[in-house]
């Protein structure tokens, strides 16, 4: 189902006359004064700030809290930061949430979007809580909640615009940890990923939710990874992720074009794809490992050809940097993070953790999931230097498995219902 006013209905139907004028890619919006990081892993889903002007060693207590937001609910969105505010989702009595915060942290709106995922398995009950990154693109909010419903927002005043229910639409089987997407935004295009017997990846208008195409060919249920865009072979490609696979598909037309079989043993896809012209890093936790694939084309065919396989990072949701020619993130198994050689697989450097990851001015930020945050340069060597430790308090219950946001000379950290907010510029 899904649904549109009137007075946004005849607005749709307006911007469709001119559908043809195409958008930046990605999550890019027009410059402003201030850093955008408009959804999750930024505007090019490299998950790499273009900020300079950073700390480069944090004192002995850390870097200084600015402010903390409380107040947010369970989740594990991180933030956007767009036009001057902040968006981020939680979970209040089996509610899912969007939040819209001010740059001091202070709330403008929250809007309801759909009942929260709730699980009766007793590993999981902790594993609550809203997961999608709010999208923002052009004064509009996208977010996808827990059980499947996908609404757009004014960013401003929170207005919904339109909602689907992507289970009902697309009919989907139940998941078994909740939609964890956060969509992507094209020019008037949304991508999302029902996981549905009518849509396992689509397409859709971004302006009152109409389809615009949907595969049914990817094999698998869900995965939790989300997208990212690449431009190789003669195409134009979505690369995603299912339980089975990685795969990329055609983003005129949702033709799958290739995938590559990646199953753990758990049947959880979550790290979103890293891709560089015409190769694409796969990660998937639970001792499956990386591996580097090649796409070669064949006629009007794309070939995946595998380039080499380790598996010393077997990432479990934390995501992975590319940085002049080095890969840096964690595994899940041997809970270590590493610094691999991207042309070859081979660990470079390792140090003890696990966790998510974000970049900025040459350093890495390594937020382990038991709260422990580590500032590391970003560079090869024969140990990793390491130029500042805290940890970062608790917000309630779980682990820190939100990823950290650098953004406007600020390092955003969320746990459960806190987002804390550290003024990392230099003097």
């Amino acid at each position: 189902m899904y649904k549109i006013s009137n007075m946004h209905r005849r607005i749709g139907q307006w911007v469709m006359v001119f559908f043809f004028v195409s958008g930046l890619s990605g999550c890019r919006v027009s410059a402003q004064k201030t850093c955008e990081w408009p959804c999750f892993h930024g505007m090019d889903r490299t998950n790499k700030s273009t900020e300079t002007g950073l700390l480069k060693e944090w004192p002995q207590e850390g870097p200084t809290l600015k402010w903390t937001a409380t107040g947010l609910g369970e989740g594990y969105s991180t933030v956007s930061v767009a036009d001057g505010f902040i968006y981020i989702a939680g979970m209040h009595e089996g509610q899912t949430e969007v939040f819209c915060l001010d740059r001091e942290g202070n709330r403008v709106w929250v809007k309801p979007n759909g009942k929260a995922w709730s699980t009766a398995a007793p590993h999981a009950r902790t594993y609550t809580g809203a997961r999608s990154t709010p999208t923002y693109d052009k004064g509009v909010v996208y977010h996808l909640g827990e059980t499947g419903r996908l609404a757009a927002f004014a960013a401003k005043t929170g207005e919904e615009r339109w909602y689907r229910e992507l289970k009902e639409d697309f009919e989907t089987p139940d998941t078994e940890y909740g939609f964890a997407e956060s969509v992507l935004i094209e020019g008037d295009k949304l991508y999302v990923r029902p996981a549905g017997h009518k849509g396992y990846q689509v397409c859709l208008n971004k302006h009152n939710g109409e389809l615009i195409w949907a595969n049914t060919d990817i094999p698998g249920v869900e995965g939790y990874s989300s997208p990212v865009l690449m431009e190789c072979c003669g195409y134009q490609q979505l690369v995603n992720a299912s339980s089975d696979c990685y795969y990329g598909v055609c983003r005129e037309t949702g033709k799958l074009l290739w995938k590559v079989d990646c199953r753990n043993r758990q049947g959880l896809n979550i790290t979103n794809a890293v891709v560089l012209k015409d190769q694409v890093v796969i990660s998937s936790g639970y001792g499956k490992g990386s591996m580097l694939i090649k796409l070669r084309a064949a006629g009007e065919e794309v070939v995946p050809e595998t380039v080499w396989h380790t598996e010393w990072m077997d990432n479990h949701h934390g995501g992975i940097i590319l940085h002049n020619g080095y890969l840096y993130g964690s595994g899940s198994n041997a809970k270590y993070w590493f610094c691999l050689d991207f042309g070859t697989g081979e660990p470079v450097w390792q140090i003890r953790g696990k966790g998510s990851v974000t970049f900025a001015d040459g350093m890495l930020y390594l937020l382990d999931e038991r709260g422990s945050l580590k500032l590391a340069e970003a560079a090869p060597g024969e140990e990793a230097t390491l130029t500042g430790e805290f940890q970062v308090p608790e917000g309630g219950p779980g682990m820190f498995w939100a990823h950290p946001v650098v953004c406007d000379g600020t390092l955003y950290v969320r746990h459960a219902n806190n987002l804390y907010a550290y003024d990392i510029k230099a003097e």
